[in-house]
């Protein structure tokens, strides 16, 4: 996943679509790292993770919210999972959700380093949208951050 990260950060895979000018491309840039780590879709209509084409895609492959709580889901089905984290829980190939607001979350971002004890400015990110590469968690302007730590995957 942090390979995929380093290598896409500051560029696009045509393989995939880009969502730049649709909303934003940060989670479609999350999961495609997500999917090379772990190598597992989940093709469920509408509840799955999944991505076809730029028309044929799970909103979990794209949503904030819906990544979320696929992520996060308690029934044992295809695909990557999490769990809720503390930043200083957070390690390399992790996912970090951004609330700008405090009301919602906008943003996805994955880990590419961390320097453990340094809180949110030891934790360095990768994501689309506005391109970052090794960017301190804490430039960013926010009100919360929602941390969740990929446990494993389930095929």
């Amino acid at each position: 996943a942090v390979l995929y990260a380093r290598r896409w950060a500051l560029g696009r895979n045509p393989a995939y679509y880009d969502y730049s000018d649709l909303g934003g491309d940060c989670t479609n840039f999350v999961s495609q790292c997500v999917y090379a780590g772990c190598g597992v879709m989940n093709y469920t209509p509408d509840f799955g993770w999944y991505y076809i084409s730029a028309d044929d895609k799970a909103p979990a492959w794209t949503g904030v919210e819906f990544f979320y709580r696929f992520f996060t889901r308690a029934e044992r089905s295809p695909g990557p999972v999490a769990r809720l984290c503390s930043v200083e829980e957070l390690q390399v190939g992790d996912v970090v959700q951004i609330s700008f607001d405090g009301e919602s979350y906008s943003h996805t971002v994955v880990v590419v380093k961390v320097e453990k004890g340094e809180g949110p400015g030891g934790i360095f990110i990768a994501a689309h949208t506005n391109d970052a590469l090794n960017r301190p968690l804490d430039s960013y302007d926010y009100q919360s951050l929602r941390c969740l730590h990929i446990t494993g995957y389930w095929s």
